[in-house]
């Protein structure tokens, strides 16, 4: 189970392992090949577009894959806005630069980067826009997460971690033993981070010119996402305090005024969810310095089933109000138009993400850049240009330049490569579920179709649950629906009860009731192929990570016609989840607590306690240190078929966390995928 933020894996794999599976199959029609794994190592994933102060220039990242040192790797570049000059502005052999910022004159980048750290902490760099080197201004213990300059350009808010003292304890005693750790919070460990104790993050005034940084914040708490006040004399942020913070998931919305020794007042006050800091929204001051703009959710037991909904507060504190009241779906990412009568969102529609204009005063939302399509990122400058991060079925996330309601290209990152392969084909459709519900989903068929015959057909499920499978090409990502295309499969994607992109009601229907109507809706996607004639009843496969491997198990619990499963860190006994991944307050605010609510979870434990009806081969794959889904219930599912004497196999990736980031383990798992359901349905 994942928030709606983990809900896919980063698949940008290479294959050394493959070299003896010859060379690629050629479509000698159309001069263009099949997509192979080795392909996938040669996607470059673009991200993070920033519009230059002056319009001219959009600065964005490129992640590409370092296969000598088995490390993903992310690159500057910048494109010049009518689309005639790119210019790649960093080039490192293992580390990567990330989170790039035009300084307000427009004559610097700022940007994160760990180069040259012992700790791997990331440090806040400055790169001439007129060309040089790039220069380290920070050497913060702890490692700078985020930042913000100041609008006139003198000055930065840093978001510094603590540093860590049992780390330097550990580094005085060399040779000895590392210290216990000790825990004394409810929301004890977090994926990637690992066991939460009371280092916290918090902000920092630093100041180019002279080095000088200084500490603004403190407390037992975290102060993330800082943006200064138009004039520049406050900083807005979100933080949790109190000595429920740990209970909770609202993030509020907080002001200092930027010096030393302020005092910070809260502007917001809700109980239930308010923003996700850990995700890509921000909190957006207006331009005229009046309002504060955040995203706003819903009541606290439902946790992330609640639509996010835009909504604004006055700067001096005062009435929330929320813009999108009215329209049920997910808003993110809130950025002020520049006369701040209006604001831009990414609007999440059915298998969608839009791009829309709010009215500050009320209104319903006008179209930016619609179509099927999604946007994933976004930016707008000071002079109103806007340039969108843009992806389809059959393109990889590209930055594009918005001309009213037309997208012009200005990173081509990928061209040359998609132009080379026969890509399968992409078909939305709808079907009914066994209660009449209509589910909507994808069908990707291999390039060589044929109209009469039947394919072996994989259903891929996604995480979350509240998420959904988009119009954007999965070239990317651990689902590799085009890569299993190519190896002659029918691909079915659907996007049950518990997805997103169709309102509150549609993702709550599965509340405290996991593997129930979401499993009816896969499966129905199985029987729909199998009516229209596409699908080998007698050769279906299943697969999915994270929400995507726990709904798997559901569904070969009580579907026994499936001859391949694939589950990536997956959990299937509820009761084991409780304290030992990071989901306390999702649990009690769905569930309860084991001793008080112990036969919801005892439901929910459904493909574990009857593991007996499964028969279905299946191939258990885990991180070892995965704090989100931990190992330890992918090795109870292993060992519950394994003990019964079914085909199964685990596979623990050592040292990776919930997503998977070492090229050569994404790539085993892509290989170990294909390998399985070639086995077992070919």
């Amino acid at each position: 189970m994942t928030s709606r933020l983990l809900s896919s894996s980063l698949l940008i794999a290479f294959v050394p392992l493959l070299a003896a599976a010859g060379a690629p199959p050629v479509d000698s029609a159309a001069g263009k090949r099949l997509v192979t794994l080795e392909d996938l190592s040669r996607f470059r994933l673009v991200d993070d577009p920033r519009i230059s102060p002056d319009g001219a220039w959009v600065a964005y990242t490129v992640t590409t894959q370092n296969l000598e040192v088995d490390r993903s790797q992310s690159d500057l570049w910048m494109t010049s806005w009518d689309g005639t000059t790119t210019l790649r502005l960093t080039t490192t052999d293992r580390d990567s630069e990330s989170g790039p910022r035009w300084s307000p004159d427009g004559r610097s980048i700022a940007f994160l980067s760990s180069r040259g750290a012992d700790d791997e902490a990331d440090q806040l760099w400055l790169l001439p826009r007129a060309g040089g080197e790039a220069e380290r201004v920070t050497a913060l213990k702890g490692g700078v997460a985020d930042y913000a300059w100041s609008p006139d350009g003198a000055r930065l808010v840093l978001a510094v971690v603590d540093p860590d003292p049992e780390q330097e304890r550990a580094e005085g005693g060399k040779g000895k033993a590392p210290p216990p750790i000790v825990i004394d919070r409810l929301y004890f460990k977090e994926d990637v981070t690992g066991y939460l104790t009371h280092k916290r993050t918090h902000l920092y005034l630093f100041e180019p010119a002279t080095g000088k940084a200084e500490q603004i914040t403190a407390g037992d708490n975290d102060e993330l996402k800082p943006v200064w006040s138009p004039d520049g004399k406050s900083i807005a942020f979100l933080s949790k305090r109190g000595a429920k913070a740990d209970r909770t998931s609202s993030w509020e919305v907080y002001v200092v005024e930027a010096r030393p020794g302020a005092e910070p007042r809260q502007v917001t006050r809700f109980e239930g969810t308010v923003n996700n800091p850990d995700g890509e929204d921000r909190i957006a001051w207006s331009p005229d310095g009046s309002r504060i703009a955040f995203l706003q959710g819903g009541r606290p037991e439902l946790v992330y089933y609640a639509v996010d909904r835009l909504a604004m507060v006055p700067a001096a504190g005062g009435p929330v109000r929320v813009l999108t009241a009215n329209l049920d779906r997910w808003v993110s990412k809130p950025a002020w138009a520049p006369d701040s009568r209006s604001l831009y969102v990414i609007l999440e529609e059915d298998r969608v993400q839009h791009l829309v204009r709010v009215p500050a005063d009320g209104g319903e939302p006008e179209p930016v850049l619609e179509g099927r399509l999604t946007v994933s990122a976004f930016d707008v400058s000071p002079a109103g240009r806007i340039a969108a991060l843009v992806s389809t079925t059959t393109a990889l996330p590209e930055v594009f330049a918005l001309d009213g309601p037309e997208r012009r290209p200005l990173s081509r990152q990928n061209d040359a490569l998609l132009a080379g392969l026969r890509l399968a084909s992409v078909e939305e459709i709808s079907f009914p579920s066994r209660d009449g519900t209509t589910i909507h989903g994808f069908l990707v068929k291999p390039p060589d179709f044929r109209e009469g015959a039947r394919y072996p057909a994989i259903l891929r499920i996604h995480g979350g649950p509240v998420s959904q499978f988009a119009c954007e090409t999965d070239l990317a990502y651990d689902q590799s629906f085009q890569l299993l295309a190519a190896r002659g499969y029918l691909v079915l994607a659907a996007n049950p009860r518990g997805s997103s992109g169709r309102g509150e009601a549609f993702a709550r229907a599965i509340y405290a009731d996991w593997g129930n109507l979401d499993a009816q809706d896969v499966i129905a996607a199985v029987d729909w192929a199998v009516a229209r004639g596409v699908a080998d009843p007698a050769r279906l496969g299943i697969g999915g990570w994270s929400y995507g491997g726990m709904l798997t198990n559901y569904v070969i619990a009580q579907d026994r016609r499936f001859r391949a499963a694939t589950s990536g860190a997956s959990i299937s006994n509820v009761l084991a989840g409780y304290g030992t991944d990071m989901y306390v307050r999702e649990y009690e605010g769905e569930l309860g607590t084991p001793w008080t609510a112990a036969p919801a979870y005892l439901k929910l434990s459904f493909p574990f306690l009857h593991a007996d009806r499964i028969v279905t081969p299946t191939l258990f794959l885990c991180g070892e240190k995965d704090f989100n889904v931990p190992l330890l219930n992918s090795e109870q599912m292993y060992q519950a078929l394994r003990s019964l004497g079914r085909d199964t196999q685990l596979v623990i990736y050592p040292d990776e966390n919930h997503v998977l980031k070492r090229p050569g383990y994404i790539a085993d798992r892509a290989k170990r995928y294909l390998d399985w359901y070639d086995r077992h349905l070919k």
